[in-house]
């Protein structure tokens, strides 16, 4: 079996999303995803990812993601996390796995040892349908959507938004009500009535629902330490089950600082997230949940190691999912096959929402709980009225 074609999609409704198509000589297709960039990421995939893919046998992932994260795409070594080369080596990787298992007619976490779990907990990102289209890198974006706008009712009505998740059986919710503050002195400070309009917030959420929702912060790694500290100190009251990326999380001495100086969970990260940044930050002991987007550390090949190196250190693992639906399908697969996963991020205004519109076959969650995704490979599909769609550019290149 060989690689025969390596195509790229891009929708103009989805204009973060990249999605990769490898097709084979035996008819099977490997699909992937990335987030962010688009078009550089498509540039890199067809310049140095394809010339590398085009004639291999697909079925050695672990091959291929060596020598793409080491010697043919990333002159890094796989660091730092996020760049052009990660994003479409992340990709390649996921596809070569979906392809490994289709071949196998397994379910790709059948490959991963099987499933460690009969269902797991989720926890809701409390976005809306339209969230994360633009390149905003703030974590801030107010674009609206149809179906749920969970976004808005963070600010508009927090107690009410706890209730419809715990009606939906979801018993935890991420919100990130200090974001739209940290701009106003580059996160050096945060003003007192900032602080207590955004700590508000979640004082609502108790108010509605007392201690039934477990409430996770996310602060995009947008303030320095003293103001972080500043702010968590104010949630002290709340009982806060995690905070998310509170502070630039290349600074892992203030972090280790933060954790110690708080006594909360810090839970780590979707920014900074690859093996090597984890290894530091585990030893350092600056991470108690770790968190990764396999769509930005170099596929389901780095998921794996991160999520064996956080067991190794007795650590949970929370996989990142606001980004495409395939990157969801595959963090879903690896959550069940790793013993040390502690809950599946979902974005209910996305499954319900985006994901149905372009995607088939993905997970289900019932009453708060994920169901065990089906097969073969990662079981994903992108919906071919989607693909003959408007808006989409596809560019392929052959052997």
């Amino acid at each position: 079996m060989k690689i025969v074609t390596v195509e790229t999609v891009l929708s103009a409704n989805y204009p973060n999303c990249v999605w990769l198509r490898l097709e084979t000589d035996e008819g099977l297709v490997g699909l992937g995803e990335t987030f962010r960039n688009p078009q550089a990421t498509v540039s890199y995939i067809h310049e140095t990812v394809a010339p590398y893919l085009l004639g291999q046998d697909p079925r050695a992932p672990e091959r291929h993601r060596n020598a793409l994260m080491r010697s043919v795409g990333n002159r890094f070594n796989g660091f730092p996390t996020r760049s052009i080369e990660i994003r479409g080596n992340s990709a390649a990787d996921i596809a070569l796995w979906d392809i490994s298992a289709k071949a196998m007619d397994a379910p790709l976490y059948r490959l991963l040892g099987g499933p460690a779990h009969d269902t797991l907990p989720v926890y809701n990102t409390c976005a809306s349908d339209g969230y994360n289209f633009q390149a905003n890198v703030s974590g801030d974006s107010r674009a609206a959507g149809e179906g749920e706008d969970d976004l808005a009712r963070q600010v508009s009505d927090p107690g009410g938004l706890a209730r419809s998740l715990l009606a939906d059986g979801i018993t935890g919710m991420k919100i990130w009500p200090f974001d739209r503050f940290a701009a106003r002195h580059d996160g050096w400070q945060i003003d007192r009535a900032d602080l207590e309009e955004a700590t508000a917030i979640v004082a609502a959420i108790r108010d509605a629902v007392g201690n039934d929702i477990e409430i996770m912060l996310e602060y995009h790694g947008l303030w320095r330490l003293s103001a972080a500290l500043d702010i968590a100190k104010s949630l002290e009251p709340y009982r806060v089950f995690w905070h998310e990326d509170p502070i630039g999380l290349d600074h892992i001495t203030d972090l280790v600082r933060y954790r110690q100086e708080t006594g909360g969970r810090v839970a780590a990260s979707e920014n900074l997230g690859t093996t090597r940044w984890l290894r530091d930050a585990l030893t350092a002991g600056a991470v108690d949940v770790v968190q990764f987007d396999m769509g930005w550390v170099g596929g389901l090949s780095e998921g794996r190691r991160i999520a064996a190196m956080a067991e190794a250190f007795d650590r949970p693992i929370a996989p990142h999912d606001c980004v495409g639906p395939i990157l969801f399908a595959t963090d879903c697969h690896l959550a069940f096959a790793s013993p040390n996963t502690l809950t599946q991020e979902i974005v209910r205004a996305y499954l319900s929402g985006w994901y149905a519109d372009i995607a088939d076959g993905l997970p289900t969650v019932s009453n708060g709980r994920l169901g065990l995704p089906g097969g073969p490979g990662h079981g994903a599909e992108l919906r071919p009225d989607f693909l003959d769609g408007d808006g989409i550019t596809r560019q392929a290149s052959r052997l």
